[in-house]
């Protein structure tokens, strides 16, 4: 994103031309914004570590043409569901190039996961006899909750420590692998979730240390080796502007010296070293845009626009902040002002008191920040409001990658019974 005389562009794309275009709220994609984040990360890592690769966690935008671009650039897929890997499929990856994560699953979801050939990522090992009536699955591993964990965008998005529902006891893995071996599987790999949004390069050292004990002294005592080692996501973008960034050098070079040291330690044949975020990637280059629809002074002054809550859930969810831009604004002296949807819940009111641009009017655009992880892919239909269209741009292009919904997608599905229609 830039901002010239005073009006905000996407790449090289003004915002007014996109919601002339595509109306809003619209969420808009920079592309070369992830091909950069992508590169940036990879080239960290494997000039530290050369048998590295990431697989895109595609949970957190699930649109192909990201996905694609993800693809490109040499990412497999993480995939949380069956239908996640069905994605994948749809992108040309499967096999050993989409890992299946899932967790408490049915056993249509073990079904399908096998059919479908991807790496096995068990999420505890008493699924391991249920998979086993099934098939056996060619390269097998199990999430390791490491007893720590770490979030800078709230507790119910740690994933890990023992609050999470993710993940195996450290008691529980020499017993998990021993199962498996004894059950004829003799590929293994390793997996674990460090947390959410971390921004600490220390703190991935430290959480590589712990889940290295625990896999090398699993590997040592029953003579296997692991093909890979996952250490999860969590490489976090800063939300707020006064946030620092993330030093992925830093990150990737205390995550390799760790990695050897404790391969070095256990005897292990050195396996390939995984991770699976998706916020570094597509966090910080997606928007929302949306139109000032109303303004309101009562207890205090509102701005209603058309970002609601079904659009982007996670400040109602969990209070995370997002920046908020306004067009042709964005020089005026700010005053405390508070920001809603249109959906009638007050937990639609999720901006208070945030300092914003004191002329702001009925018919400015504004601009979310730091939309592009765990935005459209958790928006929904509440109060009939429908999903918003989805936009690239790639210099001074722009291509919709997904139709705004209509009054056909809320009642598509939907069947009366004839005896109603009397």
């Amino acid at each position: 994103m830039k901002i010239i005389n005073n009006q905000i562009y996407l790449e090289d794309v003004p915002v007014t031309e996109l919601a002339q275009a595509y109306g809003t709220p619209t969420y808009v994609y920079e592309e070369n914004r992830i091909r950069e984040n992508f590169r940036r990360a990879l080239n960290a890592f494997r000039k530290y570590y050369s048998d590295f690769r990431f697989f895109y966690a595609i949970k957190a935008n699930n649109n192909l043409a990201i996905a694609n671009i993800l693809r490109q650039e040499g990412a497999g897929i993480d995939a949380a569901s069956v239908n996640e890997i069905l994605l994948a499929q749809k992108i040309g990856l499967g096999g050993e190039d989409v890992m299946f994560s899932g967790n408490f699953l049915s056993d249509d979801d073990i079904r399908q996961g096998l059919k479908s050939g991807v790496i096995f990522n068990l999420d505890d090992p008493s699924l391991l006899p249920r998979v086993l009536k099934f098939g056996r699955p060619e390269l097998l591993s199990f999430r390791v909750n490491p007893g720590y964990g770490k979030s800078e965008v709230g507790e119910f998005v740690t994933n890990a420590g023992p609050g999470a529902k993710f993940g195996t006891h450290p008691d529980q893995v020499l017993d998990a692998y021993r199962q498996a071996k004894e059950a004829g599987i003799t590929r293994f790999g390793a997996h674990m979730m460090p947390g959410s949004c971390i921004r600490d390069p220390e703190y991935f050292r430290f959480i590589t240390e712990l889940v290295m004990d625990i896999i090398g002294k699993t590997g040592k005592e029953l003579g296997i080796d692991f093909e890979f080692i996952d250490l999860g996501g969590g490489l976090g973008i800063p939300y707020r502007h006064e946030d620092h960034v993330l030093d992925i050098e830093k990150a990737a070079e205390m995550v390799a010296d760790m990695f050897r040291k404790k391969i070095a330690e256990y005897g292990l044949k050195p396996p390939r070293l995984m991770m699976e975020p998706a916020r570094y990637f597509v966090g910080d280059a997606g928007y929302i845009i949306g139109t000032v629809h109303a303004i309101k002074d009562s207890y205090s002054r509102i701005i209603g626009t058309d970002v609601s809550m079904n659009t982007l859930a996670r400040p109602a969810m969990y209070g995370a902040y997002h920046h908020i831009y306004v067009n042709g604004r964005e020089d005026e002296p700010r005053i405390p002002l508070g920001l809603c949807g249109q959906v009638c819940e007050n937990t639609d009111f999720w901006v208070k008191d945030r300092p914003l641009p004191e002329g702001i009017s009925l018919g400015d655009l504004i601009v979310v920040e730091n939309a592009g992880a765990y935005g459209y892919v958790m928006s929904y239909q509440y109060n009939g409001r429908l999903r918003p269209a989805e936009v690239l741009v790639n210099g001074k292009e722009h291509a919709l990658i997904r139709e705004r919904e209509t009054i056909d997608d809320l009642t598509r599905n939907v069947y009366v019974p004839e005896r109603l229609l009397k």
